[in-house]
């Protein structure tokens, strides 16, 4: 986020996202959340998983005052950085580097450790010694983060997960020097087995040398494993930051001058070459080409520009050579708002998250409490002080809340940076959560339904008339107007060839045009207009005009050296995938409803071609709202699809609201989710998306909770071997991490046209 602070919408706070360093489980994030959220008038939100805060702060405070509380805490924290520089920068350093050098040595060295431990055949004399001298580097150098990170929260007055883990380290490694050296374990002939569970009587010959070790290298695994999935579970983010060109030809006086795309300007003019990124958005100002956009939106057809069309920013050109004036550089365009609107969504928490961050606060020192009883309960049934000590160790490490931590952001991570590949922005958790109860999609009509834009859908002609020659002349004649029917008759004539030039064009307002094509007095328009020069159409022709106009459609008559020779009929075209898009909602158990300001017929004529069959017709824009409120009322939960600036305040009222991408900013703003692409498919994409991402958090939650209620009791009756607690703590981590890696292969149902992929 390249703003160091913005505007909260709707408020004078202001905002800043904080680069966290230090976390190393939820309890941290917990932490840094409530020590920020102490300071006056500020309201913070950690997330573990991106290692971001998100901070709304009052005037008065300063982001600078927001990282000092933060290093109070502990923690480390960094302002945004500022705009990228043309300068090459250097290769970012490998966050899992250290922890894969920790992990090499700590498993090289804790493998013997465990061998000699397990099997008495391999315990040859002093065998304990060279365990002690193996054991040494791993729980003083290996687990050093643990100690570093356990001995900071000390001093701060809390504990964390590390501090479960040191303290479970510690003492297993303490114990054992203790009976190494004070007590019988030093003697040379010592061997013992390996148990599952802790066996009751006090020896002072067991040593714990392959707990101390086994535990720190399962648990250096699950973090390494979890840090590379968790930079996987982002590359998608990373990769839509990535997308944009990094210089640009700029045209200055005539000449093309390559600058860094940070030095671009809003009404620049620059080349676009085949086969180069679009520098960013902008308005073509000539030429013509095809420009791929399938990294943005996911559509895999290239679309056809010309001068006059829009462009966005890292689109390709795979055509020909394009001149684009700049319309929004920097952080307005298209690819930027859909980075930061992810980055928003990914630092979010959904409200089942925050009942996991409260009980992971308060996890910690429960489990330290009931480690010290588990360890008194054991020595009070006079089982001796070995099985007392496995089983309070085996507490402290299966405790570890890691996985409680991980399994929203994780999963919002993979979830929402799938739905950027395919055009779908997810603007927050909450929405994941909105998706659930949706019963009824109401579908604004104009753009989301149909193209928006009036098409020529037939063409009757007088007895005798020749079906091609009608369209040319009329077309010729409209193409002299720039009325949306005559745009829709001229565009629909030029497909079949060059269009005769026209003379004495003449516009008659409300009523149609006329003028001279090839030699010939051309009249297009209403039947008002034949009739002021005297001309009648048949009775075929006024028949094919009745049905198109009770059909909705708008009707246009052609005629020339006075006879009446035919009738265009125009309408606002269904998109060729609305009726699959509508097959497709209903599959997810949604109640499809057509919204239109349209007359009865018109709308219901749509609505029975896209296979609808609740349609409100003649809607006002400004009572769009109250027939959302109205079916609210009458129990519905509603989502709302619209696209224009008129859609913003019922998309707002909306349970869901779900912005077709191709419309406004405000309708965008107004939205849950955005559709960046203008396919309604991409609608039954994105629930189908939220549903999995909910679904895979609540996966993820009971797994993490349920393996903590069951394996705290396990441990306190000593059924726990501390060595596989260990691993079994570490495992736990990494299948949350994974099961929302699954996300990742979702599939939209766009890709084959037919039917819902099973993503």
């Amino acid at each position: 986020m390249s703003p160091v602070t913005q505007q909260a919408r709707g408020e004078t706070a202001q905002q800043v996202e904080l680069s966290i360093g230090g976390m190393t489980c939820a309890s941290c994030a917990a932490r840094i959340e409530r020590k920020l959220n102490k300071v006056d008038g500020v309201r913070a939100t950690v997330n573990f998983a991106t290692e971001k805060a998100k901070v709304s702060y009052p005037d008065g405070t300063t982001p600078e005052q927001l990282v000092k509380v933060v290093e109070a805490a502990g923690y480390t924290a960094e302002l945004p950085a500022p705009p990228r520089q043309e300068s090459s920068p250097a290769e970012p350093e490998d966050p899992t580097r250290s922890l894969r050098q920790r992990l090499i040595t700590s498993v090289a060295l804790a493998v013997p450790v465990i061998a000699l431990a397990m099997i008495p055949a391999w315990q040859f004399t002093n065998w304990q010694w060279l365990s002690l001298t193996l054991a040494a580097p791993v729980v003083v150098w290996g687990a050093w983060p643990f100690h570093k990170a356990a001995w900071t929260n000390l001093r701060h007055g809390s504990a964390t997960m590390d501090t479960l883990i040191s303290l479970g380290v510690g003492a297993a490694f303490g114990w054992s020097v203790y009976a190494l050296f004070f007590g019988m374990a030093g003697m040379p002939g010592m061997r013992h087995g390996f148990e599952l569970i802790a066996a009751r009587g006090s020896s002072g010959s067991a040593i714990y040398l392959e707990v101390a070790t086994g535990v720190t290298a399962a648990i250096l695994a699950g973090r390494y494993f979890e840090a590379r999935s968790k930079r996987r579970a982002g590359a998608a983010l990373r990769a839509l930051l990535e997308l944009g060109a990094k210089d640009v030809a700029v045209l200055r006086d005539g000449r093309e001058v390559r600058v860094p795309v940070e030095t671009l300007r809003v009404d620049d003019e620059f080349v676009v070459r085949p086969g180069e990124k679009v520098a960013t958005d902008g308005i073509v100002v000539d030429g013509s080409s095809a420009v791929d956009a399938s990294m943005l939106t996911g559509e895999s057809v290239p679309v056809e520009v010309r001068p006059g069309d829009t462009v966005v920013g890292a689109t390709v050109n795979a055509g020909g050579r394009l001149v684009v004036r700049a319309t929004r550089v920097g952080a307005d365009t298209q690819l930027a708002q859909m980075a930061r609107l992810v980055e928003d969504a990914q630092n979010g928490k959904a409200a089942v998250q925050r009942l996991a961050d409260r009980v992971s606060a308060v996890f910690v020192p429960i489990v330290i409490v009931l480690a010290l009883g588990t360890l008194v309960a054991w020595l009070a049934a006079g089982a001796g002080t070995a099985a007392a000590f496995t089983a309070a160790v085996a507490v402290l490490i299966i405790a570890c809340p890691c996985a409680l931590g991980l399994a929203t952001p994780t999963a919002l991570l993979v979830g929402t940076g799938r739905g950027a590949q395919l055009g779908i922005l997810i603007k927050g958790p909450e929405v994941l959560e909105s998706t659930r109860g949706i019963d009824t999609v109401v579908l604004d009509k104009t753009g989301t339904v149909t193209t928006g834009r009036m098409s020529l859908v037939a063409v009757h002609t007088a007895e005798g008339e020749d079906e091609a020659e009608v369209l040319r002349l009329a077309g010729a004649l409209e193409s002299a107007s720039e009325h949306p029917i005559a745009r829709a008759i001229a565009t629909a004539a030029g497909r079949t060839g060059a269009l005769p030039a026209v003379a004495e064009f003449r516009n008659s307002e409300g009523l149609g045009v006329q003028g001279l094509v090839e030699g010939r007095a051309v009249l297009v328009g209403r039947l008002a207009l034949l009739e002021q020069w005297s001309v009648h159409p048949g009775e075929a022709l006024v028949a094919a005009k009745n049905e198109a106009e009770s059909l909705g459609r708008t009707a246009v008559l052609v005629a020339w050296d006075g006879r009446a020779r035919g009738v265009l009929v125009v309408a606002d075209t269904l998109k060729p995938t609305s009726a699959q898009a509508v097959r497709d909602l209903r599959a997810l158990g949604l109640t499809p409803i057509l919204l239109t300001g349209d007359n009865e017929a018109a709308a219901r004529a749509v609505a029975a071609e896209a296979g609808i069959e609740e349609v409100i017709a003649e809607v006002l824009p400004k009572d769009k709202v109250d027939v959302v409120t109205r079916l609210q009322r009458e129990g519905r939960r509603v989502a709302m699809v619209g696209d224009g600036v008129n859609d913003a305040a019922a998309l707002a009222q909306a349970d869901l609201g779900l912005a077709m991408g191709t419309g406004t900013d405000v309708a965008i703003e107004a939205s849950d989710l955005t559709l960046v692409r203008g396919d309604l498919r991409a609608a039954a994409d994105a629930i189908r998306l939220s549903r999995r991402t909910l679904a895979t958090i609540k996966g993820n939650l009971f797994w993490a909770f349920a393996y903590n209620v069951a394996a705290l009791p396990l441990a306190a009756l000593g059924l726990l071997n501390p060595m596989i607690a260990g691993i079994a703590m570490a495992f736990s981590s990494v299948f949350v991490v994974s099961n929302s890696l699954r996300l990742r292969r979702f599939r939209s149902g766009i890709t084959d046209g037919s039917h819902p992929a099973q993503g």
